[in-house]
């Protein structure tokens, strides 16, 4: 099952307990119950078997939520028979959507002053910085960023430009962050980028587009190793990310 029906699962529930006001007993019941569905997976299972004892019995439990909050039947099964695999993924079950990308403000972007601009872009967005340093890199190593477009005729020029100045190399983390992200950052040619995009806003010509982004999931694991060591990459949890996604 795809985390999007448990969220449907969750709101469900939610919706039947607020309009389920006959008593406070089930109202508390109602949202362990709701707490249970949408929980997830950093060994916090134990709560639900408490559920499950206070109803005595899995067909008692069964018939409690059908009862007490009116829930179609498929949900009722749902909830009295939950798949083993869920909830051994509880509390990550929405981390694990979520993906990294690279993202490099090259250095016209830099010499220009534009990564305040770019950066808040990304973050209006609802996406989570998770690394960023500025450096210079070696030819050496654009060539090694660049190392796909070998076979170019401007493969030379273009890792002489990368490594002509500063580049401030990011990781940007967030549920469709590499598809979207290059949406952000608009078409390669910037005279073909749409009006609101990162280049179709900020540049002009292809040889200074101002900003590299990753292509694809692969591609964004090889480009992250590449710029950064895993000691570099930070998780955390963003104050500004239930009202992103919704998940209290």
């Amino acid at each position: 099952m795809s985390s999007q029906i448990y969220r449907s699962v969750s709101r469900t529930l939610r919706s039947a307990v607020a309009a389920s006001k006959s008593s406070a007993a089930l109202f508390a019941e109602g949202r362990a119950v709701a707490a249970a569905t949408a929980t997830s997976s950093r060994g916090k299972v134990p709560y639900l078997a408490s559920i499950y004892e206070r109803s005595n019995s899995q067909n008692g439990y069964r018939g409690w939520v059908s009862s007490a909050l009116a829930l179609p039947a498929a949900v009722v099964e749902f909830l009295a028979f939950p798949p083993v695999a869920y909830l051994l993924q509880e509390q990550e079950a929405h981390a694990a959507e979520l993906e990294r990308t690279f993202i490099a403000i090259k250095p016209d972007g830099v010499q220009r002053g534009l990564i305040a601009e770019i950066v808040s872009r990304f973050e209006r967005k609802g996406y989570k910085l998770v690394a960023i340093k500025l450096v210079i890199p070696s030819k050496d190593f654009a060539e090694k960023h660049y190392h796909d477009l070998k076979e170019r005729p401007f493969f030379s020029g273009l890792c002489d430009f990368l490594s002509s100045g500063p580049v401030l190399a990011m990781v940007w983390e967030g549920e469709g962050v590499i598809k979207y992200g290059r949406k952000l950052i608009g078409a390669t040619d910037p005279q073909k980028s749409e009006p609101g995009t990162i280049r179709g806003d900020l540049a002009v010509v292809v040889g200074r587009n101002i900003i590299h982004g990753s292509d694809g999931l692969e591609t964004a694991k090889d480009e992250i190793n590449l710029w950064f060591k895993p000691e570099e990459l930070v998780s955390y949890t963003s104050n500004a990310e239930k009202w992103v996604y919704g998940v209290n």
